[in-house]
């Protein structure tokens, strides 16, 4: 698994930005995919999950009704779509990969480069 995510950026608040994440590997359809968020201060959290098929998703409840994962298993990337930000969703995004169907930090063994998100008050 080799994991590369893009589109972060500086955006005012209530702004958009979607994020990207490619995995160059073989085997990107055989993991549950997450993104996961280390903000300035704080533990690390996956805010989103999806899974293998796309069928089943997941996200904690500070973004629901804000973000909105998906997967394209033909391309090989996970996506987030990331509306009506927040100052409070500052921070480094990276999608990382799982075996296991958690929000668990700790259980996603794979996660790359990540992209960086400024939400301005």
């Amino acid at each position: 698994v080799q994991l590369q995510a893009s589109g972060g950026g500086l955006v005012q608040a209530g702004g958009s930005l979607r994020l990207s994440c490619a995995d160059s590997g073989p085997t990107f359809r055989s993991y549950i995919m997450g993104w996961l968020r280390q903000a300035p201060g704080k533990e690390r959290e996956i805010v989103a999950r999806i899974s293998w098929t796309g069928d089943n998703l997941a996200y904690i409840d500070s973004v629901k009704g804000r973000f909105t994962i998906s997967r394209d298993n033909t391309k090989n990337t996970v996506y987030l779509q990331m509306n009506s930000l927040k100052p409070e969703d500052t921070g480094v995004y990276y999608c990382a990969a799982s075996s296991r169907w958690t929000f668990v930090p700790n259980e996603y063994p794979y996660w790359g480069q990540g992209t960086l998100v400024t939400v301005s008050s």
